[in-house]
């Protein structure tokens, strides 16, 4: 059952994030670096939508390809339904360890802060899961948290582990985020960007299904 507090989180999961996360610095870059991997009519999958701003900007974007937006919150995906744009998209609930894609649908898969809310292994299933539905030569996105790059980040990361978890965070705060996509099979694993925020160092990664 959803808890209220849970509910008025929803509604201000966005201008959260908008607001310590630098969203305008990354988003965009995220955007073109998951549709340069798309062909025209391909398929991207964003696993862990939430509230959709993702799956609503790769769609607005490219009218021509199919963009699918997973979240296993239902009422967060009726919410992200009814978005300016939302339209455009094709929601479905389901899980990161068991998406509701057939094998080798997606050209492109997104991860965006999914990731760290997983624990040690919830991680690999998912990206398991990932490989799964990318057909081969597809690529796999990911925005989420890396390894702080400074003492002043490192202590705003800590306080963000306090929330989050440590055991979900401590691939993050070790930098092994990239050892797990090499892990499960991924190529040409690049950290595309880094980003300082509010709270630690984002990174957009970015690796190939061989």
């Amino acid at each position: 059952m959803r808890a209220v507090g849970r509910l008025s989180f929803d509604a201000l999961y966005d201008p959260i994030v908008a607001l310590t996360m630098r969203e305008r610095v990354w988003r965009g870059p995220l955007c073109e670096q998951v549709l340069a991997t798309v062909p025209e009519g391909g398929t991207v999958l964003e696993v862990g939508a939430g509230t959709g701003a993702i799956a609503i900007r790769l769609a607005s974007s490219r009218r021509d390809a199919r963009i699918v937006a997973i979240d296993g919150d239902e009422q967060i995906l009726r919410r992200a339904r009814h978005k300016r744009g939302g339209y455009l998209v094709d929601w479905r609930a389901g899980l990161a360890n068991a998406l509701p894609v057939a094998d080798g649908e997606a050209d492109a898969v997104v991860m965006s802060l999914l990731l760290h809310h997983l624990g040690a292994s919830g991680k690999p299933a998912a990206l398991r899961e990932a490989m799964r539905v990318l057909r081969p030569g597809g690529y796999l996105h990911i925005a989420d948290w890396g390894r702080p790059q400074d003492p002043i980040m490192n202590a705003m990361f800590f306080l963000l582990r306090l929330v989050d978890g440590f055991e979900q965070t401590t691939e993050h705060a070790a930098g092994r985020i990239p050892d797990l996509l090499r892990d499960a099979g991924l190529r040409l694993v690049t950290c595309q960007r880094q980003v300082r925020t509010t709270w630690g160092s984002l990174e957009l990664l970015s690796a190939r299904r061989p």
